[in-house]
């Protein structure tokens, strides 16, 4: 051991002070001012590494982290120098600092951390010539003070102790223990959304928080982190779009290149939530702050959900890298994406191409679970129940084997009769589907007047009493003309085009003059004026709405968000029937 090891260390070939002139052109780096930015930053560091296991220890009442990966590790010489200030293997001249390739790349987090804290760092190379293991401690300066060797596996052991104990003030600021905990772990949570394949273990005072599985998308993490979503309820899509020509002034990358947007969503008529709390943006497998396509998406889902719910949907944008700002500000989730209306676009396609319904949008064992509650009620009297299944919230330690297919065509349905005249029954080679009739009729309806609103004069003016100030603005915010024709009685020139003929106008009027804006209105009007329940159908009626709403943009759900159609697939009806039992060809099996 020595007393001083960095004076006489040479440095490391992949670890170089930053220059001068490069340490101008950074904007200053974010503050760590809480221990969930502390995690996030010795996560950022484990990430670039390649680990593909990671544990994080807490214990905050002392401030204490302890964040093991298996990456690539790094030499006693790396070792040494790794917190001095601007000490990066990130970046080496201007044009580096606008590609940036990684999640760290200031060269601060461990120095700031050594400032802050009593810092200490154990590593071994991941590699065949990675045959010792080095533990450096640091003084506030990101010195390092004493070297010892270890015996560790392959990867670094990152200890914070005393976080903040420098700096009273700062640590009087933080919020209560339960808060600095659960920012803690929405920070692992969404690192592990970002960065699927990963294994995550997390612990607090020494006992098993909670972990994480590896999977192949955002699609197998979600179900772990929202407990009560399930991996059916969930829609992954993954697009490659082409990028645009680059406009001169960003010359110094390629004039043409291709993106992927992955995209997981919570199917509208399945999975939702009471707050806007959980549509992530991440680019380049950092969440970022961008709220104009975090609105995108949330737009997108308008009139798809019940009353006052919000989307589920995590975002990942994967970006050549020099389409991207990530030193505009010291946060480095604030960003600048170039041509950002284009980038607007191609998302809101996405969720748009996501909302549709395809046979791959019907996962079996949404189905299964579907078709379970339907027909449970009728086993109680039989002698034989439905085969369990396992838990799907079961949690898988080893990624999901998943992949993008071609989409397929949109199954053929043909209407074969209605239930209770509410219910179209439609079949098709898979199965068959049930759909009711009003909120189908309804979604067709809200679409259309979508496309061509139209306020239609009344042959004859219709008188209405009592309508309030508020009322009367509502009605000509969304084109209604009116008069005054007396005390307290107004003349309604105008509707809506659907409503002209209507025996129940006056009611439809007074509903509008409720309704808080335009697309509230369409569909106020499009649940008037489709088919109602109890309506008997013609087949050719049946069908043609069948064929209508399956053109729909958003067919899974109403404009008020009720789910419009129930499919029961044959694998589950073949299961439930008994008919993979071998018996015999007389029992017409």
């Amino acid at each position: 051991m020595t007393d001083d090891p960095s004076s006489n260390a040479s440095p490391s070939p992949n670890l170089q002070p930053l220059s001068p002139e490069l340490v101008k052109f950074i904007a200053a780096g974010e503050t760590i001012d809480s221990p969930a930015a502390a995690v996030r930053e010795l996560l950022d560091n484990a990430i670039d590494a390649g680990a593909t296991r990671v544990s994080v220890s807490l214990d905050l009442t002392r401030g204490w982290i302890r964040v093991v990966d298996n990456g690539a590790g790094m030499d006693l010489p790396t070792l040494q120098v790794v917190a001095i200030a601007h000490t990066t293997s990130k970046l080496r001249d201007r044009s580096d600092l606008e590609r940036i390739e990684s999640l760290g790349f200031r060269g601060e987090a461990l120095h700031s951390l050594a400032q802050l804290s009593s810092l200490s760092i154990a590593s071994r190379i991941n590699s065949p010539d990675g045959l010792q293991g080095w533990r450096v401690s640091f003084d506030s300066q990101g010195q390092g003070i004493t070297e010892n060797p270890v015996a560790i596996a392959p990867g670094t052991i990152v200890e914070v102790d005393q976080l903040f104990n420098p700096l009273p003030a700062r640590q009087e600021s933080l919020p209560s223990l339960p808060q600095q905990q659960r920012q803690v772990q929405i920070t692992i949570q969404n690192a592990a959304l970002a960065h699927p394949h990963i294994a995550w273990q997390v612990y607090k005072q020494e006992r098993l928080w909670f972990s994480l599985g590896p999977g192949a998308t955002a699609c197998d993490i979600l179900p772990q982190v929202l407990t009560s979503v399930r991996y059916s309820d969930l829609q992954h899509r993954r697009c490659e779009i082409t990028l645009p020509a680059r406009s001169l002034d960003t010359s110094s990358a390629d004039s043409t290149s291709v993106t992927t947007v992955d995209l997981v969503i919570g199917l509208p008529d399945r999975a939702h939530r009471r707050r806007l709390d959980w549509v992530r943006i991440m680019v380049n497998g950092r969440l970022v702050h961008m709220p104009e396509l975090a609105s995108t998406v949330t737009s997108a889902f308008y009139r798809t959900l019940p009353r006052d719910r919000h989307p589920i949907a995590v975002v990942h944008l994967t970006i050549p890298a020099g389409w991207v700002d990530w030193n505009r500000t010291p946060s480095k989730r604030e960003i600048y994406l170039r041509q950002g209306d284009w980038w607007v676009e191609q998302l809101r396609q996405a969720v748009a191409d996501t909302l549709a319904i395809t046979p791959t949008h019907q996962p079996d064992g949404y189905q299964t679970q579907r078709v379970r509650k339907l027909l449970k009620v009728a086993e109680p009297k039989s002698l034989y129940q439905i085969d369990s299944e396992p838990d799907a919230q079961t949690l898988e330690l080893e990624p999901r084997k998943t992949s993008t297919p071609l989409e397929p065509a949109l199954p053929k349905l043909r209407a074969v009769g209605q239930v209770n005249q509410t219910y179209i029954v439609a079949e098709h080679p898979g199965g068959l589907w049930l759909i009711e009739q009003h909120v189908a009729h309804e979604r067709v309806l809200y679409e259309e007047l979508g496309d061509r609103w139209k306020i239609t004069p009344l042959p004859q003016a219709l008188v209405v009493q009592g309508l309030s100030e508020s009322d009367r603005d509502q009605l000509a915010d969304i084109g209604i003309e009116y008069d005054e024709f007396g005390d307290n009685l107004w003349a309604i020139r105008s509707v809506p085009a659907p409503l002209v003929d209507r025996e129940d106008l006056e009611s439809a009027v007074r509903e509008l003059a409720k309704v808080d804006d335009y697309n509230e209105a369409r569909a106020a009007v499009a649940c008037r004026t489709a088919i109602k329940n109890g309506t008997p159908l013609e087949f050719t009626e049946m069908q043609t709405l069948i064929n209508n709403w399956q053109k729909t943009k958003n067919a899974r759900t109403c404009p008020h968000g009720r789910p419009i159609y129930l499919s029961l697939e044959e694998s589950s009806l073949s299961r439930f029937f008994r008919r993979h039992w071998v018996i015999g060809k007389s029992h017409g099996i």
